[in-house]
């Protein structure tokens, strides 16, 4: 049974143009929230017909696509590239304007244990630990986002079915375990280079550790759509 969330209201929003080094640009509808469970600033971002994709929604279509992301400073904003979030960045907001949906930025930066953190993580992954190892070895979990203030933003939004962009099978599972269904999971695309080889070996790994985790507790993991 779905876990009962508390209530969120819509606090503002507001229309911001976005531009990419790329030379990539759009118009998002930023929204932003009261209520939500653990008070951090999170926000929504409207992409392309995003309203009409709800309209949608609640005639009964193809429910619009979503993509919960994690900040990241480091690849967000400086481009780094020991990770790959800032590409899935730049990527999920051009898919998700073509077909109109949300990408919710959440702050839980560095896996959810926060910046200082994720640069002492850094130096334990020179050592050679990977990004999980390297959590564990600070005396944190191997991943500690949480998306229950994610689920609270798609019910305030009208979003209660979501095809999920994301290639993580935890995402797909919190939310459905929270009362969001999951229709489809759009896996993201792989942004590989020399410096960050090693991260997107251990996230495969992990993902294909979670999938059989739930294979064996009875449950269907929940597989991505050929694409």
């Amino acid at each position: 049974m779905p876990e009962a969330l508390p209530i969120a209201t819509i606090r503002t929003q507001v229309t911001v143009p976005l531009a990419f080094p790329d030379g990539y640009d759009t118009t998002v509808r930023v929204f932003t929230f009261k209520g939500l469970v653990d008070g951090r600033e999170h926000l929504a971002f409207g992409l392309g017909d995003w309203a009409g994709a709800l309209d949608g929604l609640a005639a009964g279509g193809e429910p619009p696509l979503v993509r919960p992301h994690s900040e990241c400073l480091t690849g967000d904003v400086f481009g780094s590239q020991r990770c790959d979030c800032g590409p899935q960045l730049r990527e999920a907001v051009q898919r998700i304007a073509e077909t109109g949906g949300f990408l919710l930025y959440l702050r839980q930066e560095g896996r959810g244990i926060g910046l200082y953190a994720k640069l002492d993580a850094y130096a334990l992954q020179d050592a050679g630990l990977d990004t999980y190892q390297a959590n564990v070895a600070l005396g944190r979990g191997e991943d500690e986002r949480d998306y229950t203030a994610a689920a609270q933003m798609l019910t305030t939004l009208g979003v209660p079915r979501i095809r999920l962009l994301s290639s993580n099978p935890d995402k797909a599972e919190q939310l459905t375990r929270l009362g969001v269904d999951v229709a489809e999971r759009v896996p993201t695309s792989v942004f590989l280079s020399p410096a960050n080889a090693d991260y997107l070996a251990a996230k495969a790994a992990k993902a294909a550790e979670t999938e059989a985790a739930e294979a064996l507790s009875g449950r269907t993991p929940d597989r991505p759509a050929a694409r």
